[in-house]
Parts: C-alpha cells; sequence; structure tokens
C-alpha cells in the first residue's frame, strides 16, 4: 500500500556507509521517502531509527541478481513511484602482488561493477519508461591517479564513470538525468581502509564531512531555483 502525498522517492544503495547515511539523512529531512539498501540488517535498522521521514529497509548484497528489481519494485509497492536512485554501494580491496586475494578483489569487482550495472541499466530502463527520474552513480576522484596497491579499485570506478558518461549522452534528449559523483577525500571507513593499503592516497586539499558532501548531492537533484532549468546531467562527472 503506497502513501500519498509524498514529495520525491529515492533508493540508495551503500546506505549505511558515511556517504550513504548522510545522503539518507539528508534526503529525509528534505522530505523524501527512502528505500534504503545495504548488507547490515543491524546498521540498516539503526540508521532507518535516526530517520524522520518514511522509509523502508532491505538488506542484501548487489551480488544478488535479483537485488535491483527488489528495490525498485518495493519502492513502488510502498511508494508508488521512484525518482532517485543513489547508485552508491562499493567495497574497497586492495594489496600489492603478493598478499592480494584475488577471489577478494573478484568479489570486489561483482559488486562494484557488475552491482552498479545492473542497478543502473534497471532503474534507468524504469525511468525511461515513466519519462523522468535521476540516477546519481558514485565514484572516487582519487583514482583519476592510479596509484600501486589500488588499481583494481580504481578499475571498478573507471568503469562506472564510462557507463555514467555513456548513459547520459544516451539520455541527454529525456528527462532521465544520470550524474556521476566523483568525492575526495571523506571521512568515511574506506578512508581508513585506503590507508590500510599503506599507500598514501592523493593530497586532494580539503577532506570533507559526509553531511557537507550529502549537501551539495542535494543540491545536484534540486538546484536552486534560477539554475533548475539547467540539465545538470550535462555537467558528466562532478569531482567535489
Amino acid at each position: 500500500m503506497h502513501q500519498a502525498g509524498l514529495n520525491k522517492v529515492a533508493i540508495i544503495t551503500g546506505a549505511t556507509g558515511g556517504i550513504g547515511a548522510a545522503f539518507a539523512r539528508t534526503l529525509s529531512s528534505a522530505g523524501y521517502a527512502l528505500v534504503l539498501n545495504a548488507p547490515s540488517t543491524e546498521k540498516l535498522c539503526a540508521l532507518r531509527e535516526q530517520l524522520s521521514g518514511p522509509c523502508v529497509a532491505i538488506a542484501g548484497n548487489l551480488r544478488a541478481e535479483s537485488m535491483p528489481r527488489t528495490l525498485l519494485d518495493s519502492a513502488i509497492e510502498h511508494f508508488g513511484r521512484c525518482d532517485v536512485c543513489f547508485n552508491n554501494s562499493g567495497l574497497l580491496e586492495a594489496g600489492s602482488i603478493e598478499s592480494l586475494d584475488i577471489e577478494r578483489v573478484c568479489n570486489m569487482v561483482r559488486v562494484n561493477v557488475e552491482g552498479a550495472f545492473r542497478m543502473a541499466y534497471t532503474f534507468l530502463q524504469h525511468f525511461a519508461a515513466q519519462g523522468r527520474g535521476h540516477l546519481v552513480n558514485t565514484s572516487f576522484a582519487l583514482t583519476q591517479r592510479v596509484q600501486p596497491a589500488v588499481g583494481a579499485y580504481a578499475a571498478t570506478k573507471y568503469a562506472v564513470e564510462a557507463l555514467s558518461e555513456a548513459l547520459r549522452m544516451e539520455l541527454s534528449q529525456t528527462e532521465v538525468l544520470v550524474s556521476c559523483v566523483e568525492p575526495g577525500m571523506v571521512r568515511t571507513g574506506i578512508r581508513g581502509q585506503w590507508r590500510e593499503t599503506h599507500v598514501e592516497p592523493i593530497d586532494s586539499g580539503e577532506t570533507f564531512e559526509p553531511a557537507a558532501l550529502a549537501r551539495m548531492m542535494l543540491s545536484v537533484l534540486e538546484p536552486p531555483k534560477p539554475f533548475a532549468s539547467m540539465r545538470h546531467a550535462e555537467a558528466g562527472l562532478a569531482q567535489v
């Protein structure tokens, strides 16, 4: 049974990570109804308790081929529609050639690439059919200069960026928007994981708090009125 009178409906994968959780709080405060996804039921429930608006939590991993459709169906069932997909789930596996566990790397590829691609196409097909919608993919600005030990991770993010640009061009004459956000160093768990690789991340200047990044991303979804008519999808990659 869907709820009437809602503002917009967004799906967020990787919702319990620093960026995903911050985006969930920001969108909830802005009046969005949310469908949240992450592997941990416990973390999803804890996040849901922090939100002010309607929210559905669905635990699961994007390695499951059915997960994108499950998330979309949940949005339709509970809220009657879907307006935004924040395609944010991702893993970081890195290490030297001698220490790298190739099975863990391949699992990362399945989540970061295959899972992200399945989300993108599932939701863009839905958005194209309804004539509107916004897909936001997450990459990582610090992969722009490949470093030792993190090449496989950088490659997964390059793949998302290439897909984002191709899809943006394909849909440029429609009301379906595609954005790819490339945050620099953000104070999240992945920052610690990066340092555990013993490779210093590229100096990107200021380190962002997740909440500040989430506010910037909200402005991408809802640009100020003087710029509301601009097609921000045309900007392609956005480094912040």
